[in-house]
């Protein structure tokens, strides 16, 4: 077990020692980094300083080449989907052809929906986390009307109360006694409101054992905790890039689908860039042939802009690799959950297990606004969801121990703890 002090010095100890601790000054922090305690990523990423350079050169290609920079070596905009392909898959635990980065988050599901939410006869519903994120709920509560399903009854929750936790005990339970009546398993990797992480292989293996597809949304987990996407089985999965994986405010998006779903006999909905390359620039009497892999699921051309800084932000996370990033989340957290610990106006409802979370604090505040704009003002950035959870997310790539003794201890002052 970790040691820890209260004071000052100890954090600055912390600091001094981590090995991750270079890769802040590859940010641009809001602010200047150290004025404020940037504690968002879990909402947005800060800015890498190497994106500006490499969105340059895009705009430089445009302006020197125009479309024949679709074609001119060595960033030939055609393969610019492609170009970090594989750095994603290590992310997520898949092979290179189980990913595409494209479109965006709910516009990913609603394509991969249409795929693996194909309701028969009574097995019909989707089974849900509960809390489950807003446009979650949407795109599938959408996706049963569009089958004239009511989402009333088509929708089945999982999780105890309006703050969880969400049991995969329960889930197995429900699939075992009315999987026949699931088509689809639909949950998050990590939960947008709690922080805490969902074991997606054990999820998997039940919905697959009750006779139906495992989806996630891994919005709030991927570059947030490890993930084994193809060995776990999954069958498919969509995430946004500009959380943790720092890529900028409405970044191109990820998605993955197993390598077996990968064939022609799994339906998709069809556009120009999900076909065979090969086949691409065939105008006349085209027909739509997908590509053979998780690129089969694109639509339209990539946007070349909106996909520069992937590769800034995606370097990093090579670079520092996953297991060295969870090993310091882990210590992040918990030095945050000692230091705020016997505070009786702060509620956590994140598992304290540091296993059952990812990089993410949440606590319910009789006054959270209030508290989030205390914190504002004296330099520490929060977020509140209501009506009353404050979330904390100390993001091991920029975030040190010192952000998180000084939010504790403002927070500790402001709430009298």
């Amino acid at each position: 077990m970790d040691h820890y002090e209260p004071g000052e010095e100890f954090a600055r100890s912390l600091d001094a020692a981590d090995p991750l601790g270079a890769f802040r000054d590859r940010f641009e922090l809001p602010a200047g980094g150290d004025g404020r305690v940037y504690l968002l990523g879990h909402s947005l990423g800060p800015l890498p300083r190497a994106t500006r350079a490499e969105v340059a050169a895009e705009l430089d290609a445009w302006a020197a080449r125009g479309v024949e920079s679709y074609f001119e070596p060595p960033r030939s905009w055609l393969e610019v989907d492609d170009r970090h392909r594989r750095t994603m898959a290590g992310l997520v635990g898949a092979r290179p052809d189980e990913v595409a980065l494209t479109g965006s988050l709910t516009a990913n599901l609603h394509l991969l929906l249409a795929s693996f939410f194909r309701p028969r006869g009574q097995r019909f519903r989707v089974l849900v986390e509960r809390p489950a994120f807003p446009s979650d709920r949407f795109a599938i509560e959408t996706q049963l009307a569009w089958h004239g399903i009511d989402p009333d009854t088509g929708v089945i929750e999982v999780g105890d109360g309006a703050y969880g936790p969400i049991r995969e005990t329960d889930i197995e339970r429900i699939l075992a006694e009315r999987g026949d009546g699931i088509a689809l398993v639909f949950v998050g990797g990590v939960n947008y409101l709690t922080g805490e992480a969902l074991d997606v292989a054990r999820i998997t293996r039940a919905a697959h054992a009750a006779g139906c597809p495992a989806g996630f949304d891994l919005a709030h987990a991927a570059g947030n905790v490890p993930l084994a996407l193809h060995d776990a089985g999954v069958d498919f999965a969509a995430w946004c890039t500009y959380k943790y994986l720092n890529a900028g405010p409405g970044a191109v998006a990820g998605l993955f689908v197993h390598e077996r779903h990968a064939g022609p006999a799994t339906f998709r909905l069809g556009g120009w860039w999900g076909v065979d390359p090969d086949a691409r620039f065939e105008m006349d009497g085209a027909s739509f042939t997908p590509r053979p892999d998780a690129a089969g699921w694109q639509l339209s051309c990539p946007p070349v802009l909106a996909m520069a800084p992937l590769g800034p932000a995606l370097a990093m996370f090579e670079e520092a690799g996953m297991p060295a990033l969870r090993a310091k989340s882990e210590r992040l957290t918990r030095y945050l959950e000692w230091l705020l610990d016997g505070a009786d106006a702060l509620e956590q409802i994140t598992p304290r297990d540091p296993a059952r979370r990812g990089a993410q604090l949440s606590y319910r505040v009789r006054d959270a606004d209030g508290l989030r704009a205390g914190l504002s003002a004296r330099g520490v950035d929060v977020d509140v969801r209501a009506p009353d959870v404050l979330r904390l997310a100390p993001a091991p790539l920029f975030n040190s121990f010192h952000d998180v003794w000084r939010a504790a201890r403002l927070a500790l002052e402001l709430t009298g703890g």
